[in-house]
């Protein structure tokens, strides 16, 4: 990746962040640590992968993200914001009553292509996106994040099943392994290790990436573009938490909003790092 690219992406992945920041502080609720894990991906999914225009964001040849975990939705909506589908004051507004941005990702939201959070539903949405686009000669295709938490729901392996044989490779299953769940690290609640061997025995071309390295992460998606016959899972290796010093592999961070203290030192960190990446 150019250098000018990657710099681009960092600053727009720090201002997600700090959106992610602003909508759970705001909330005083929400889910912080896996909604900074998944930053760099949504940004680099906007902002340099996906076919999608905030101008017309109905197109039926776009292409469509669909948030599995759907409780990471503050990155979702902030990277919606820095594209341009509604003003960034709105993630002030998260979870208040009446306002437009939901907990989870709700289909009436301007650029959120399904409704979703209850976890193991959203991968089997992605199917049927994947398998309509298939039907109707479309070329547009399908991205899904999970969480490696979520993927103990016996529904996403009926979904992988299920995209293995009607061989969707217009879909996309980026897994966000930080290690971590609500009641804490996945391999100490119900273990879904070997992530990579199970998607690979469920008929899937397999690839692992760095959730913070941009390069790693075009690396990637460039060799799921080479892909044929079979739908693609991309496992991201990423820490929850990320950008955050206190909430870095953190399980507490996880339906948890800061403080003002916490706020405060959050937004200073983030800060400096945006200035950091505009010097």
């Amino acid at each position: 990746m150019e250098a000018s690219m990657k710099k681009s992406l960092q600053k727009i992945a720090c201002k997600v962040r700090i959106g992610v920041i602003e909508g759970t502080y705001n909330a005083k609720s929400g889910h912080p640590g896996g909604s900074l894990s998944i930053s760099d991906l949504v940004t680099y999914l906007y902002f340099n992968k996906m076919n999608v225009n905030s101008n017309d964001p109905e197109n039926p040849d776009r292409d469509r993200l669909v948030l599995s975990k759907g409780h990471t939705a503050p990155a979702l909506y902030a990277v919606l914001a820095q594209k341009g589908y509604f003003p960034e004051g709105e993630l002030k507004s998260l979870r208040h009553i009446g306002a437009m941005l939901q907990g989870h990702p709700c289909i009436s939201i301007n650029g959120v292509d399904m409704s979703s959070g209850s976890l193991g539903q959203g991968i089997s949405a992605a199917c049927g996106m994947a398998l309509a686009g298939k039907l109707d000669n479309k070329n547009y295709k399908v991205y899904s994040i999970l969480g490696d938490g979520e993927i103990e729901e016996g529904q996403v392996w009926e979904a992988a099943m299920f995209a293995a044989h009607y061989k969707l490779d217009n879909l996309v299953a980026i897994v966000d392994r930080n290690g971590l769940q609500i009641d804490g690290p996945i391999t100490e609640v119900c273990s879904p290790e070997p992530i990579t061997d199970k998607f690979a025995a469920f008929g899937w071309h397999v690839i692992t990436m760095d959730a913070h390295d941009f390069d790693s992460i075009d690396a990637a998606f460039a060799e799921a573009e080479t892909i044929t016959g079979k739908p693609v899972a991309i496992i991201q290796k990423s820490v929850k938490g990320k950008g955050v010093s206190f909430m870095e592999n953190q399980v507490g961070w996880h339906g948890t909003a800061p403080n003002k203290e916490q706020y405060e030192q959050a937004m200073a960190e983030l800060s400096a790092q945006l200035n950091e990446l505009e010097d």
